[in-house]
């Protein structure tokens, strides 16, 4: 159901056929994991040539303590910038033929 968004593919946006797959996910249900550990869960945006991510309507995920993953507090954000070099994970909910065809984007670059 959600398959991760290799940083090669972000940064290879140049042709043609990367950005008409990055086209398909727009307004896709998208989970952006950073490196302080928060999350944010929000639509696909748009993604620039340096990987920066964009998400609408998004809820942002944090522990409530540091020792323990869980319990989650949330609160929501609406539209945020997720800088490409804050970034630690990417998932995107789609079909596993989708999740095929992002996967092979790897191969083209």
């Amino acid at each position: 159901m959600e398959n991760a968004i290799h940083e090669e593919e972000q940064t290879s946006i140049g042709n043609n056929s990367s950005i008409s797959h990055v086209k398909k996910l727009l307004f896709r249900r998208m989970l952006v994991g950073v490196n302080d550990g928060r999350f944010f869960m929000g639509a696909f945006y748009c993604m620039d040539k340096q990987g920066n991510i964009i998400l609408q309507d998004a809820v942002e995920y944090r522990s409530t303590r540091r020792s323990s993953p869980s319990p989650m507090e949330q609160r929501g954000l609406g539209l945020i910038l997720i800088p490409f070099t804050c970034r630690t994970s990417c998932h995107i909910d789609c079909s596993i033929d989708e999740q095929l065809s992002l996967m092979s984007l790897q191969a083209q670059t």
